[in-house]
């Protein structure tokens, strides 16, 4: 009979912050709840396949439509569909060109960075927490979509484009539906 060994678990550490208050800290990730922690969790181990860097908004936006029916609600099924498609591809080499290219529209100083966050995927983070806080309940999957969709210069924005979904009209019909029931409507 052979000992049973547990199972060797590597734990992959929150993302180190610098001075800057406008990123996420350790404590502002763990404030996502367990939905959205687990989708943070989802879209490093994706980065960390795909050999990329950083966590980027494409592959939150990922991990984000794999979680569950109330974000995909805000889209068509069509929608949905071509979206997963087209995140499926940059998966197996189609985003090949992002990997040495840092996500950033400039919208962060260089000295407030998370590390293992792009730029844009530190803000929007913490952007979960703030739409949630303004709305007074816990953060949803809606209000990290919002938040991945605000910067048009974000990689989500660039991936809802060639899945041919108009990133402004989302970005604002999610701005009317404050309870995070985003239904979809066009796009």
């Amino acid at each position: 009979m052979h000992p049973r060994l547990p199972p060797q678990v590597t734990r992959v550490p929150p993302p180190q912050v610098t001075r800057d208050h406008a990123v996420p800290r350790v404590d502002d990730e763990a404030g996502l709840g367990a939905e959205l922690a687990a989708v943070v969790a989802g879209a490093r181990r994706r980065a960390v396949r795909d050999g990329d860097r950083q966590i980027d908004t494409a592959h939150l936006l990922h991990s984000l439509l794999e979680s569950g029916p109330d974000v995909r609600a805000a889209f068509e099924p069509p929608q949905v569909a071509r979206l997963l498609g087209y995140l499926v591809q940059r998966s197996i080499g189609y985003g090949l060109r992002w990997q040495t290219a840092v996500e950033d529209s400039g919208a962060l100083p260089a000295a407030g960075r998370a590390e293992g966050y792009s730029p844009l995927a530190a803000l929007a983070v913490r952007g979960v927490l703030e739409r949630a806080l303004r709305h007074g309940r816990p953060p949803r999957g809606v209000d990290l979509l919002a938040a991945l969709v605000a910067d048009p210069e974000a990689r989500a924005v660039q991936v809802l484009g060639h899945a041919g979904i108009d990133a402004r009209e989302l970005s604002a019909r999610l701005a009317r539906e404050p309870s995070g029931d985003a239904g979809s409507s066009s796009g």
